[in-house]
């Protein structure tokens, strides 16, 4: 019979994402002596500092907890060494300085939100729901001086729907990616664990960090990758596009809930036909119905809410 290595493990990670595996790790009885976290930062209306979800969980199960403005500096480095973990498990963090991750006995190593060596980088569930794919899964690699490029360790497949949301999608990923996880601890526990370097390949897919451009809409494209951009990024950080009116400047509109109807037509792109309780958007190939919409400054809304109290000019279009 293996004996079993008494692991201590830190835990690094920052979103809800990573709280998934952090509580997969209690419930399994393993050690955690330590987590690392980002710093509180400023959040809403009023700015007050946050704690992330990863710290206010492990203050509620009395985890010790370091929060490192830099990875590289000597006063978090000697705290991390006096936690004497001899493993490492990283969910959703930042990049880690050579000096960090080569410290534990038995390694680090990274839950990544996709099919490794495809969509490597900051929004790999959001890229794979935006280029169309069918299909995705999560990775643990051991970490090396790269971006998402270690040794890969285990993976799991899952599937995508035709209408599934990023959001949908990430709740998905971070269950089974929690049991993945326990998955790989445990070969490392009894030293079972077997490796493979990541494939070469010359139709690498990025999943690029997502910032304003590249959340916009453009309404001249094919009925399908507007589709699948805007159900990408709902709910978060959410697809938006202008609404232009009659005598008003353009009003940045933030769009959600959406269904698509394949029909040819002569409308131009980004016209808006709507009815007491139905808004569409005329694109290449076909329309999108628009279920769930939010104006500056408002709350999201149904679109039969809103057209309540709201009516389009004629000219109204969606840039």
């Amino acid at each position: 019979m293996t004996q079993k290595r008494d692991l201590r493990i830190v835990f690094m990670g920052t979103p809800d994402f990573a709280v998934a595996t952090l509580k997969a790790l209690l419930d399994n009885n393993y050690k955690v002596v330590g987590v690392i976290t980002a710093p509180d930062r400023p959040a809403g209306r009023g700015q007050k500092l946050r704690a992330s979800a990863v710290k206010e969980f492990a203050l509620e199960h009395k985890l010790t907890v370091l929060q490192p403005t830099n990875l590289k500096a000597e006063s978090f480095l000697e705290k991390l060494k006096a936690l004497n973990a001899n493993l490492q498990i990283i969910v959703a963090f930042r990049m880690l300085p050579k000096v960090v991750w080569q410290m534990p006995t038995y390694g680090t190593f990274n839950l990544h939100a996709s099919l490794l060596p495809q969509y490597r980088g900051a929004a790999p569930i959001h890229w794979a729901i935006i280029n169309g794919e069918t299909q995705t899964g999560v990775t643990t690699f051991f970490i090396d001086e790269k971006i998402d490029t270690g040794a890969i360790i285990k993976s799991e497949t899952t599937a995508i729907g035709p209408r599934t949301t990023v959001g949908e999608l990430h709740d998905e990923l971070m269950t089974i990616g929690s049991k993945l996880v326990i998955k790989t601890v445990k070969q490392i526990e009894t030293g079972t664990v077997t490796t493979t370097v990541q494939p070469h390949t010359d139709d690498l897919k990025t999943a690029y960090k997502l910032h304003r451009d590249n959340c916009k809409i453009d309404w001249s494209q094919p009925l399908n990758t507007i589709y699948n951009k805007i159900r990408g990024l709902n709910p978060f950080p959410a697809a938006w596009c202008y609404l232009e009116t009659d005598d008003k400047k353009p009003l940045a509109v933030k769009i959600y809930a959406i269904e698509k109807q394949e029909q040819e037509h002569n409308d131009a792109n980004g016209t808006i036909l709507s009815t007491k309780d139905e808004l569409k958007v005329a694109c290449q190939g076909g329309y999108i119905h628009i279920l769930e919409i939010q104006l500056p400054g408002k709350r999201k809304m149904n679109v039969k809410s809103l057209l309540n109290g709201f009516q389009f000019s004629a000219s109204a279009k969606l840039l």
